[in-house]
């Protein structure tokens, strides 16, 4: 039986230097989002806490006021304990009788007083916590409205962008699948490493791109031969000749204006 024809260092290098393209206008698509979902999210995450915080300012406000209630409702109960107390003293038989009521009276006019200065003290704390809540308000809202402009900058970006993202991820994948897993594991690792996401790079004026390193003459030709699979020396990149790099480019130019 017949071997399958075995795909050669040029084809590799042909494959990994469009998934590189792919995966770069990937890469430029998100750039174009920049740091505008990360911006979102915590901005929803700054809009939840401040509701949350305003929601706890208007359950204390609630609570105070209850409190300022059962302190009215303790001074109506003291008024009418001392005016049932003030009738007795009419028909006490001696001076005990009369001096213990007295006392009696005594406690709920002081009671009546602590009361009163707790309402105080309450209606002063709901003052302040009024204020807070009006700034928290305000700051809550403004936070909304920057939000809401930042979700409508998101999603024209993403209208603008996800169809085509989706169909270069799908793309990504489809040419992983062409090219034997080594490949990929050492494409992605080298991804990884260096800046901009750049595994394969073209020569450029005798350097590698993106580099200032010269690459020896000697070495450009075995690039240019496409018979092994070069790495530079200083960067860890996958190197590819000029010539083959434009021919992608064009091609790969066609299949992005079709997506």
């Amino acid at each position: 039986m017949a071997k399958s024809k075995e795909i050669s260092v040029e084809q590799r290098l042909r494959a990994l230097y469009d998934l590189q393209l792919i995966d770069s206008r990937i890469d430029e698509i998100r750039n174009v989002r920049g740091e505008l979902p990360l911006e979102v999210s915590d901005l929803e995450d700054e809009v939840a806490g401040l509701n949350k915080r305003l929601e706890k300012l208007e359950e204390n406000l609630a609570a105070t006021d209850t409190q300022i209630s059962d302190k009215k409702n303790l001074i109506e109960e003291a008024k009418t304990l001392i005016k049932k107390y003030s009738e007795q003293q009419k028909n006490v038989r001696n001076n005990r009788e009369f001096n213990s009521i007295t006392k009696e009276v005594e406690y709920q006019e002081l009671e009546i007083e602590l009361a009163e200065k707790h309402i105080r003290e309450f209606r002063a704390q709901i003052e302040q916590k009024k204020e807070i809540a009006d700034k928290t308000r305000a700051h809550a809202k403004e936070r909304e409205n920057h939000l809401k402009h930042k979700k409508s900058e998101l999603n024209a970006i993403l209208a603008e962008t996800e169809k085509e993202e989706e169909a270069l991820i799908k793309k990504s994948e489809d040419y992983k699948k062409k090219i034997e897993e080594r490949l990929v594991k050492a494409y992605n690792r080298i991804r990884t490493n260096v800046k901009n996401g750049l595994a394969v790079v073209p020569i450029e004026r005798g350097a590698s791109g993106g580099s200032y390193f010269t690459i020896p003459p000697q070495v450009q030709m075995e690039i240019a031969a496409r018979k092994k699979i070069i790495t530079d020396e200083h960067s860890g990149r996958i190197l590819v000749d000029e010539v083959l790099a434009e021919e992608q480019q064009a091609k790969m130019e066609k299949m992005f204006k079709n997506l």
